[in-house]
């Protein structure tokens, strides 16, 4: 069974369906422009031609860059502010399925969606403590982790650093609205760094979005970090991933297992179930938090 993902930011958004047993891309994404304004209605467009490039009718998980809290989007730091406020789910629902029904779409924050699907498929896998993943691009998104339980909506790009909001500063966007170097852009990132980090304490950075495929070019010039830094293993497709996983567990009607126990989700595939069912469920019910998701 796969699982449709969508990913809106800034200035791209993208999709694919997703193999949720092995956290990948079932199919080669597709990506569409964020169209400015990026309104609600033109986002919206946007998302239903990515989705109907594959021809999709099931379940879709879609992220947001900013807060979502049961469906509704509640800031809007990158896009149109006629987000705020919104029902956004039933929003983009309706414009996917009209009249004809079919699956709701799962909305939720996007650094939250990519921490989930790093912290059970990629480089977060298996770690307890705090875990920050960090996703650098328009703007920076941050997911954090407790012991593989998420607190949603964190937005620590909007941390104040040396009198500026620090995704003004420290973001993959002002690196090239600046036409910055590695080695003054990683400074920046340093110092964003160490300031998250004197406020968390994390044992593990996880740093995500487009930039990460470079991580060779910046990470090894970032000193004085306590904390283990290490690149997003999914790099720009883990909100793909981490939406499809909303999506799929939304769908089964239960947030997935903090414990993987088998009583924590109603209806989950017993013994008597197909391998194909059984093996998706095991990877979605992973030992990782559930977000305020809505659908």
């Amino acid at each position: 069974m796969k699982v449709f993902g969508v990913d809106i930011g800034g200035s791209g958004i993208k999709g694919a369906p997703v193999d949720l047993e092995r956290g990948e891309l079932a199919e080669e994404r597709y990506k569409v422009l964020t169209p400015h304004p990026a309104t609600p209605e033109a986002v919206a467009d946007g998302v239903k031609e990515v989705v109907d490039h594959f021809g999709w009718s099931g379940p879709v998980g879609a992220t947001f860059p900013g807060v979502v809290t049961g469906g509704t989007t509640r800031t809007a730091a990158n896009v149109d502010k006629g987000w705020i406020g919104r029902d956004a789910a039933a929003m983009l629902t309706e414009r996917l399925c009209g009249e004809s029904g079919g699956s709701p779409v799962t909305l939720l924050n996007d650094a939250d969606a990519a921490g989930l699907a790093e912290l059970r498929f990629g480089a977060g896998r298996g770690r307890t403590g705090t875990v920050i993943v960090l996703t650098f691009g328009t703007g920076i998104g941050s997911a954090v982790f407790t012991d593989g339980r998420l607190v949603p909506n964190s937005e620590l790009g909007h941390l104040e650093l040396h009198g500026h909001d620090a995704e003004k500063r420290a973001s993959t966007k002002a690196k090239e609205d600046e036409e910055l170097n590695w080695q003054h852009w990683a400074h920046r990132v340093q110092k964003y760094l160490a300031h998250v980090e004197m406020l968390f304490s994390p044992e593990l950075f996880v740093i995500g979005g487009g930039v990460s495929r470079k991580a060779e070019k910046f990470l090894p010039l970032i000193e004085g970090i306590s904390a283990e830094i290490v690149p997003a293993q999914l790099q720009n497709n883990a909100g793909i991933v981490g939406a499809a996983m909303a999506a799929y567990a939304a769908r089964a009607g239960e947030p997935p297992a903090v414990d993987g126990s088998a009583a924590a989700v109603p209806g989950r595939a017993s013994a008597s179930a197909g391998p194909a069912d059984r093996a998706l469920r095991s990877a979605v019910d992973s030992p990782v938090g559930w977000p305020d998701a809505g659908r």
